[in-house]
């Protein structure tokens, strides 16, 4: 399980260091593509797979599941850690989530998922997304 905030800077070749306390559980390989919320998703392989068995059972009839699943693929890159702990960010996969220097990389359960600083600051002073407003919307869904 991932958890946790991290600050890192991004250098001027686009390499990025994952924190240590993720590195194991992410694997010697592991995939990164454009998340949601003008962020990066990064899964292990194996909850990779878990997604996309439920990506390919989404109707091929419906044309807003096809956008979704080609946005998703289309934007995936395997990735490996070099010998320092850093992975090399795509520059498609840079200007989707606006990273240019400061990195914020966050544990989300199954998942990790790389901000940009500006972004991850303007995300969370966003009123409709307080931590208070969303755990009553959560509690009145039941949970």
């Amino acid at each position: 399980m991932f958890i946790g905030e991290y600050q890192h800077s991004i250098d001027k070749k686009g390499r990025l260091i994952i924190p240590a306390k993720f590195r194991e559980d992410l694997g010697e390989s592991f995939i990164l593509t454009k998340g949601l919320d003008n962020c990066l998703f990064v899964y292990p392989k194996d909850e990779w797979k878990v997604l996309e068995e439920k990506l390919k059972s989404l109707p091929l009839t419906r044309k807003d599941a096809r956008a979704f699943v080609r946005f998703f693929f289309a934007g995936a890159t395997e990735c490996e850690l070099d010998k320092q702990g850093r992975i090399l960010i795509p520059s498609n996969l840079r200007q989707h989530c606006k990273l240019v220097k400061d990195a914020i990389i966050i544990g989300v359960s199954n998942r990790v998922e790389i901000w940009s600083k500006e972004e991850w600051i303007l995300y969370n002073e966003d009123e409709n997304l307080s931590y208070e407003n969303i755990a009553e919307k959560m509690a009145e869904l039941g949970i």
